[in-house]
Order: C-alpha cells, then sequence, then structure tokens
C-alpha cells in the first residue's frame, strides 16, 4: 500500500521508472537480461511467440497441464498446436516433444510448470535445438538440485495475477539472455506501449514482493512440509512423486484422489476449506478419455486438486486443512 501511495504521490502514474526498476529486479532473479512488463498475460504470450520469429503455421508444442489461454492465443496467431503428455515431475514428456520435433517440424517449445513442479535439468530440451519459453507463473522459486525455475527458457515469462507467487493485481512479464530476443520483445512492445505497458503503481507491487520473496518462499515451504507430512499419515498422494532434491515453491499443495473425489471435495468443504480442481483451466480436460495417448497426464487432470497455501495463513486454518488431508484418501 506505502509503494502504491508514494507513487500515486509521485505523480508517475504511467509507465515509467517503477516498471523499469521492477523488470531488472525480476530479471536478475531468473538470471536473465532484460525484457519487458504488460498489463495483460495474453499480450505476453503473444508478443513472446512474435519474438521467436517463426514462420506462419509453424508448430508449437506444449503439454495438456498448460493452460487453455495457450491454446486461445496460439490459434489466432495461426500457429499449430502439438501437445504432449508429461513425465513424473508434470513437465512435457521428453520423449514427447522429441518425437514432435523430428516427425511433425515442431519449431518451438512452451514449458509451463504446474503447481510449483520444475524440470530436473535444461540440457535435453535445448539438445533439441528449438526455442524455448518458459512459463514461471506457478513454479518460480522452486528448485531441483542445482536447477532453479527460469534456467530453460530462452524467453522466461511470468503472469501476476492474484493468485501468483507475485501479485501486481494483473499484468504479466517476459525477459530473455539473448540479445535478439530481448530486442524483439521491446520492438513488439513499442507497437502499442503507451496502452499496453505495466503501469507503475502495479510495478511498485511487483518491487516489494520481489524484495521480500525469500520470506515469503520459506514460509510458503513451511506450511508446504507440514502439509506433506499431514498427507503421508493419510492415503492420499502427492501430486509429484517426493524426490530429496526437488523443493517446491509452496504455490499450492496439490493432492491427486485416487478414489471418491467428490466425497473428498465434500468433507473439505465441510470443514470449512476452500479446495479447487488443480486443472480445470487447463487444454487436457478435454482429453480426459484419451489415456492411450497421455496416459501419465490423464490422472491427474481428472483427480488432482489443489488445497490453498498462502504465506498469511492462519495457524488455526493450518490446523484445519492438516487434519483434513489426514483424512482424504
Amino acid at each position: 500500500m506505502d509503494a502504491v501511495l508514494q507513487t500515486m504521490v509521485d505523480e508517475k502514474i504511467g509507465p515509467g521508472e517503477k516498471k523499469r526498476e521492477f523488470i531488472k529486479l525480476f530479471s536478475a532473479y531468473v538470471k536473465a537480461k532484460d525484457g519487458i512488463a504488460l498489463r495483460t498475460f495474453v499480450d505476453i504470450i503473444a508478443y513472446s511467440l512474435n519474438a521467436l520469429g517463426l514462420e506462419g503455421g509453424s508448430a508449437v508444442a506444449l503439454s495438456v497441464f498448460s493452460p487453455k489461454i495457450y491454446e486461445i492465443v496460439l490459434k489466432e496467431l495461426g500457429y499449430e498446436i502439438y501437445l504432449t503428455d508429461v513425465d513424473e515431475y508434470g513437465q512435457p514428456l521428453f520423449d514427447d516433444v522429441k518425437k514432435a520435433v523430428v516427425e511433425h517440424s515442431v519449431k518451438a517449445l512452451i514449458v509451463f510448470s504446474p503447481l510449483g513442479s520444475l524440470y530436473r535439468s535444461t540440457e535435453e530440451y535445448r539438445d533439441l535445438g528449438i526455442p524455448i519459453i518458459e512459463d514461471v507463473s506457478e513454479s518460480l522459486a522452486s528448485e531441483f538440485g542445482e536447477v532453479r525455475a527460469g534456467e530453460l527458457g530462452d524467453i522466461v515469462i511470468c503472469s501476476f495475477e492474484e493468485d501468483g507467487i507475485i501479485s501486481t493485481a494483473g499484468g504479466a512479464i517476459a525477459v530473455s539472455r539473448r540479445d535478439d530476443y530481448i530486442d524483439a520483445l521491446k520492438k513488439e512492445d513499442e507497437k502499442l506501449k503507451k496502452y499496453s505497458d505495466l503501469p507503475d503503481m502495479n510495478a511498485s507491487l511487483g518491487i516489494i514482493q520481489l524484495s521480500k520473496l525469500d520470506a515469503t518462499i520459506e514460509r510458503r515451504r513451511e506450511i508446504f512440509t507440514a502439509f506433506y507430512q499431514s498427507l503421508l499419515k493419510g492415503e492420499g498422494k502427492p501430486f509429484l512423486t517426493g524426490n530429496k532434491n526437488y523443493v517446491s515453491n509452496g504455490y499450492a499443495f496439490p493432492v491427486v484422489i485416487e478414489t471418491m473425489l467428490e466425497e473428498a471435495l465434500q468433507f473439505a468443504e465441510k470443514m470449512g476449506i476452500e479446495v479447487k480442481k488443480s486443472f480445470s483451466q487447463s487444454i487436457g480436460q478435454r482429453f480426459l478419455d484419451k489415456y492411450d495417448r497421455f496416459p501419465n497426464a490423464v490422472g491427474p487432470l481428472a483427480r488432482c486438486i489443489s488445497f490453498p497455501l498462502y504465506p498469511f495463513l492462519k495457524s488455526t486454518d493450518v490446523d484445519t486443512i492438516e487434519k483434513v488431508l489426514r483424512h482424504i484418501s
């Protein structure tokens, strides 16, 4: 609140210094150089795809876990869509992506890491020789051994909606380590800069949250660990298999319900806990009967639910959620 009020007092409400500072701080966090920040995630997706310089009608690969917004933007821009299954860490299945490149002439890959998940390495994807857009909206600050979210993409994008790790009350960012992509992104931005750039008021929120991000992530991880230990006492199954090298950012606490999904949802509601289906807005929702095509993804798509996980959850709420986790199956 102080950051927004100070920005208003400075009479610099339009895009300007705060926006540039936010881009600089976010770029440093994901080890990028520079980029652009816009008012909508839709524009960020479109500008990032255009910055890749693909030919019209090119095929782009992404997993069935990806949000529907990608499908909408890709179709509007005239790109073909190739959907992949996922691996045990929720990432685009490498064998599917390789097949897409070799047999279906896919020219780019979008990597959306859902619910705090992360790829275990970057080499195999990069060796395919196609540009990669990495969406860290839900994976920012997640780690897998030496790997950290944001290290894979040629262009790294992130939305800042109200449920994000960082929220600027809307808006999104695209950054890169490559000068050619940075130049292309800024060229796209120049077209409607006055009306599309992230305002300083919103950017000021992002600056404050980035400065406190380590403490926020630490708290999220504490709650995540408590929930995980409670889940192990019941019969629920975590969204991702346990791996000592994987450290979630605590974006959410997803659980795969093997049986009696509706009963689990009703029990949580009865206890006053707002639980939602994790992939209700994903592209894969219309492929729940395609087990032969997406054998790894169909189960979570149909039966994964997310429990609320926020840094400022009251201890009583944490206790109640732990109780629910111990009793679901």
